[in-house]
C-alpha cells in the first residue's frame, strides 16, 4: 500500500482512479491465480479421481452379475447393489465437492444449509410421500423382495425391473413401455423371478377321447420336452399329468404342471403345446370345443313342402 501511495502522487484524479482499479483488478487475479486455482484444481481431480473409482466398482459388479450364470438371483442383487451404489455416491460427491467450491470462493455456506434445513421441514409437511418412498425402498432392499432384472408385478403393472432406488422403481413390461412408480404405492410384490416357476398347461380334449389314452401321450410328450438338449436344464423336475380336471359338457380339461427355472416357462410351453399340436393329429386325438360355441344344426322339418320351381317359357 505504501508503494501504491507513492506512484500516486503528482497523478491527476481521473488517472489515480483509474489506476487504482485495473491494479486492484490485477491483484485480485494474481490472488486467484495463487491461491484458489491451485485448491480448486485440487478439489476438481480428486471429485474425478472419487468418481472414476466408483464407476470401476459399478463395472466389476456388473461384469460379476453377466459371470452368474447360473444364479440368477445372484446376478438380480449384483446389478441392483451398482446401481444404488452408482446413485448414491454420485450425489454425495457432488454435494461434498460443491461445498469445498464454495469454500475455495470464501462464501459461506453455514446460513445455506440453515436454510436449507428449514426447507426441508417445510417440503416433509407438504410432501410426505417422498419419506415415506425412501421408507419403504429402504425396506425393499432390506428384505430383498425384486431386484435388478428380475420380473415382478407391482402396483398393478407387470415387468422386467430396469432400475431401483431408494425413491422409485423403473419397470418396463412386454410392450416397451416405461413406468416410473414411487416405492409408497408399492403394497404387494408377486415376483416370478424367485426360486423356481410353474409351467401349466391346461389341455382341453374332446370327450370322446380315452382319458387313458391322453394322459400317456401328454406324459410321453412331456417327458420328450423334458429331455429334449434345449430344455434339459430348464426344467428341474418330472412333468406332472393330474388326469381329468374339469369336465365343461364335451370339453375334457386335462392340467399339465412342469417345474422350471425362474423366468423360463414361456419357451417350454410353447414346445409343448406344438408338440401337442402335431402329436394329437396324428393319433386321431380331437382337440376339446369351448361350452361357449354353440354348433346349432338345423334339421329339415319333414311337414313343410319344398319350395316350388317355375320354368318360365
Amino acid at each position: 500500500m505504501l508503494h501504491l501511495a507513492i506512484a500516486l502522487q503528482g497523478i491527476p484524479e481521473e488517472e489515480r482512479l483509474s489506476y487504482v482499479l485495473s491494479h486492484g483488478w490485477h491483484q485480485d487475479i494474481l490472488i486467484f491465480v495463487r491461491d484458489k486455482a491451485p485448491k480448486l484444481l485440487g478439489v476438481l481431480i480428486i471429485t474425478f479421481i472419487l468418481l472414476r473409482i466408483v464407476q470401476f466398482f459399478v463395472k466389476r459388479l456388473r461384469k460379476r452379475a453377466e459371470q452368474q450364470v447360473g444364479n440368477f438371483h445372484r446376478a438380480a442383487q449384483l446389478r441392483t447393489m451398482a446401481s444404488i451404489l452408482r446413485a448414491t455416491s454420485y450425489g454425495v460427491i457432488g454435494f461434498l465437492a460443491f461445498l469445498q467450491v464454495l469454500t475455495i470462493f470464501d462464501i459461506p455456506y453455514q446460513p445455506l444449509l440453515a436454510s436449507a434445513g428449514i426447507l426441508g421441514v417445510g417440503i416433509g409437511l407438504g410432501a410426505q410421500s417422498i419419506f415415506k418412498d425412501m421408507i419403504n425402498g429402504i425396506f425393499i432392499l432390506l428384505e430383498d423382495q425384486y431386484n435388478v432384472g428380475e420380473v415382478v408385478t407391482i402396483a398393478g403393472l407387470k415387468g422386467t425391473v430396469e432400475d431401483l432406488s431408494l425413491r422409485s422403481t423403473r419397470l418396463r413390461d412386454g410392450d416397451g413401455a416405461l413406468y416410473v412408480i414411487p416405492n409408497s404405492q408399492i403394497a404387494t410384490v408377486s415376483n416370478q423371478s424367485r426360486d423356481f416357476s410353474i409351467a401349466q398347461l391346461p389341455v382341453s380334449v374332446d370327450a370322446s377321447a380315452n382319458p387313458d389314452r391322453v394322459m400317456e401321450v401328454l406324459r410321453k410328450l412331456a417327458n420328450d420336452v423334458r429331455n429334449d438338449s434345449a430344455f434339459k436344464d430348464i426344467i428341474i423336475s418330472a412333468p406332472d399329468i393330474l388326469g381329468v380336471n374339469e369336465i365343461r359338457g364335451r370339453e375334457i380339461i386335462y392340467p399339465v404342471h412342469i417345474r422350471v427355472r425362474a423366468n423360463q416357462r414361456d419357451g417350454v410351453l410353447r414346445e409343448l403345446r406344438r408338440r401337442i399340436i402335431l402329436t394329437f393329429e396324428k393319433e386321431g386325438i380331437p382337440l376339446g370345443i369351448s361350452g361357449n360355441m354353440l354348433i346349432m344344426q338345423q334339421k329339415a322339418d319333414p311337414t313343410t313342402p319344398p319350395a316350388s320351381t317355375s320354368i318360365g317359357a
